[in-house]
C-alpha cells in the first residue's frame, strides 16, 4: 500500500480496518469546517510547583516537548465550526508528553467548558491520555475535580458534551471527564480504563477476560455509547450535535 493511499485514509489500515494514531492538528481538520478553527488559551505555560528532577528537571521536559511537538502543552482547544453549528473544540496532543494531563490542560478543558456553558454551545472533546502528569503531583490530580466542576455547568446550561475516546484514554482523564459526555464514543479497538490490564491483574490476581478495557468490551458493558470507525467521525459527531442542540 503506497504512503498516499494510506493517508487518504486517514492512517486506518484498508486491509484490517487498524486504526494508527492520528495527530491533533489532522483531528481538527477532519472535524472542524475549513477555515473556521480559532485557537484559544495557547498562552498558558505549566509551573514547576515540585521542583521536580529525575532524569531531567521538569521545565526543561517542558521546553523540550514544545520544541519537539510545536505545541504549548498537551491539548489543543477553541472555536469552530462543524456542519455550520459553533462548536468548542478541544484534541489531546499524545506526542507532548504522553497527552498528560497537568494544570494547563485542566485549565485549557475548564475555559472549553465555562466558555460553552456561556453560549450555550456544544463542547467537542477528543481525549487520548496516559492520565495526570506526575510532576504537577497534586496539583495534577485536582484537575479532575476541577474539570468535572465545569463539567456540571456545562450540563446545567443544558448544552451538549460529546467525548470521544481515542486510543489510550487512561488514568485521571477516563477517571474524570473523558466518561461523562452525553455520548461518549470511541474509536474501534482503543484502550479506555483507569489502571492498565497488567496493573489490575497483578492486584487482583486474576486473569482477565479478552479485550478488557477496549473499546469493543466497554460497548458491550454499558461503559461507552457508540463505536465510530474515523471514516464515519465527522458525520457522527455532527448529527449527535444537531439531536442534542434541538
Amino acid at each position: 500500500m503506497k504512503k498516499e493511499d494510506f493517508e487518504r485514509n486517514l492512517d486506518v489500515c484498508p486491509a484490517c480496518g487498524f486504526h494508527f494514531h492520528l495527530a491533533a492538528e489532522q483531528w481538527i481538520d477532519l472535524l472542524a469546517d475549513e477555515g473556521s478553527w480559532i485557537a484559544r488559551d495557547t498562552e498558558l505555560s505549566a509551573g514547576d510547583p515540585l521542583q521536580f528532577v529525575d532524569s531531567k528537571a521538569y521545565p526543561d521536559r517542558v521546553v523540550a516537548a514544545r520544541e519537539s511537538t510545536g505545541v504549548n502543552d498537551a491539548i489543543l482547544a477553541g472555536t469552530a465550526r462543524i456542519d455550520g453549528r459553533a462548536v468548542q473544540l478541544g484534541v489531546f496532543v499524545f506526542r507532548f508528553m504522553g497527552g498528560s494531563m497537568g494544570s494547563v490542560v485542566g485549565e485549557v478543558i475548564t475555559r472549553m467548558m465555562e466558555r460553552g456553558a456561556e453560549h450555550k454551545q456544544p463542547v467537542v472533546l477528543l481525549s487520548c491520555s496516559g492520565g495526570a502528569r506526575m510532576q504537577e503531583g497534586s496539583l495534577s490530580l485536582m484537575q479532575m475535580a476541577k474539570t468535572v466542576a465545569a463539567r456540571g455547568k456545562l450540563r446545567a446550561a443544558g448544552a451538549p458534551f460529546i467525548s470521544v475516546l481515542l486510543h489510550p484514554t487512561t488514568g485521571g482523564v477516563a477517571a474524570s471527564f473523558a466518561l461523562q459526555g452525553d455520548v461518549n464514543i470511541a474509536e474501534p479497538g482503543a484502550l479506555i480504563g483507569f489502571a492498565g490490564p497488567r496493573v489490575i491483574e497483578d492486584t487482583i490476581r486474576q486473569k482477565l477476560p479478552a479485550g478488557f478495557q477496549r473499546a469493543e468490551f466497554l460497548l458491550e458493558h454499558g461503559m461507552i455509547d457508540m463505536i465510530s470507525p474515523r471514516q464515519d467521525m465527522r458525520a457522527n459527531v455532527a448529527r449527535l450535535i444537531e439531536y442534542l442542540s434541538g
